[in-house]
């Protein structure tokens, strides 16, 4: 099959599977990477959801008019993504979309919400606690007071992304586990009249335990970003700490850098 040398054209998509492709055969951009970029953004866009079948790489093949080696090697840069899986006997097919969230004092739930990456949460605890030296520390309060300790799942198109641990003023809100589930912390913060100005951050990495491993549906000791967070309202009253863990192969921050002076 034919792999260089013509215009760009588009390859329309059939009743289901890969939506259209546009290949431009004159551009120094080689036919695997064009092919890869425009699959992802169909996965980050929607047009291609969990479950969705691409079809073997021979179905691929006769469908773009795409050699074998170049459409297995746009799949594999899918598959090193964890943006698809190989399934035998079934094809190549979409597993989920990575969470790319920019770094701003911003509730996950409403990111996750905005981006159209379906939010679902699952409350592992909800309770009071005595704070820890670390947490007391953070929020101002006695070490061995009472702190609100909230533990939550956090789940994208049903596959889980993070774990997200917070405390928080055990006296700042009504922290009923039906609206957690429901909603995001921040969204609930909010509507209690609390007004969110800044917060301190720190992001940093660790492979999982076993037991993160599996509430993160990864292998022992995969790549996890952690991230520490002292959320402080317009008073200057600090009202969240937060202790996260995110999947690295399936999040990931935006950074937007100026130059300095």
């Amino acid at each position: 099959m034919t792999t260089t040398g013509g215009p760009a054209r588009a390859v329309p998509a059939p009743a289901s599977g890969t939506p259209a492709v546009v290949l431009d055969r004159s551009s120094p951009v080689p036919l695997y990477h064009q092919l890869a970029q425009q699959l992802e953004a169909a996965i980050e866009q929607g047009v291609l959801v969990p479950g969705n079948l691409l079809g073997n790489e021979i179905d691929l093949c006769v469908r773009l008019g795409l050699s074998r080696p170049t459409v297995r090697q746009a799949v594999q840069a899918l598959v090193d993504k964890g943006l698809v899986v190989r399934r035998r006997g079934v094809g190549t097919q979409v597993v989920h979309s990575r969470v790319r969230r920019p770094l701003k004092l911003s509730s996950l739930y409403d990111d996750l919400e905005a981006a159209g990456q379906d939010p679902a949460t699952r409350v592992i605890r909800n309770e009071a606690v005595p704070a820890t030296a670390e947490v007391a520390a953070a929020l101002g309060v006695a070490e061995g007071g009472e702190v609100a300790v909230l533990e939550r799942l956090r789940l994208t198109h049903g596959l889980p992304v993070a774990v997200l641990c917070n405390y928080l003023p055990v006296d700042l809100l009504d922290l009923d586990t039906g609206r957690l589930e429901s909603t995001g912390l921040y969204r609930m913060m909010r509507a209690a009249g609390i007004t969110l100005h800044s917060a301190r951050q720190t992001v940093g990495a660790r492979p999982a335990t076993r037991e993160e491993a599996a509430r993160l549906d990864e292998a022992e000791g995969a790549a996890l970003l952690t991230v520490r967070r002292t959320a402080y309202d317009d008073t200057g009253r600090p009202v969240e700490y937060g202790t996260h863990l995110y999947r690295a192969s399936r999040y990931s921050f935006d950074f937007h850098l100026l130059v300095g002076a």
